[in-house]
């Protein structure tokens, strides 16, 4: 089974900085490793997407973090990263990683979820 583990959430007030980080395991990712992104989830609020990276590194982000949040990834590691700065309390919310992957040549293009991280900013 593929399994994506998100780490660095936490608790901590407006303006400080997280890193977060999701390893993608046990899966096989020979074919293809595609676009991997980050989500999350406020109360009462659907998912959004917050960034994504293509395997290229091209990205994209949602006009609210521009400027402070930072996708990147290592396909050396099958690791998506998360760097958020000058956080607001607005970002509050339960932070999930996404994968596309295509595990064989003959399969279509999966996506594949982690679990979540909680990161609450306070004010």
């Amino acid at each position: 089974q593929v399994q994506l583990v998100e780490s660095g959430g936490g608790f901590l007030q407006a303006g400080g900085s997280l890193r977060l980080s999701c390893a993608v395991s046990g899966g096989i990712f020979s074919i293809r490793l595609s676009t991997m992104g980050w989500y999350r989830q406020a109360p009462g609020k659907q998912r959004e997407l917050v960034a994504d990276i293509t395997s290229g590194g091209d990205t994209n982000y949602t006009d609210s973090v521009k400027g402070r949040f930072t996708i990147s990834r290592d396909n050396a590691k099958n690791t998506v990263y998360l760097q958020m700065n000058s956080l607001k309390p607005e970002d509050t919310a339960v932070y999930y990683c996404n994968a596309n992957l295509q595990l064989y040549s003959w399969s279509n293009l999966v996506a594949y979820w982690g679990r979540g991280t909680q990161v609450t900013v306070s004010s």
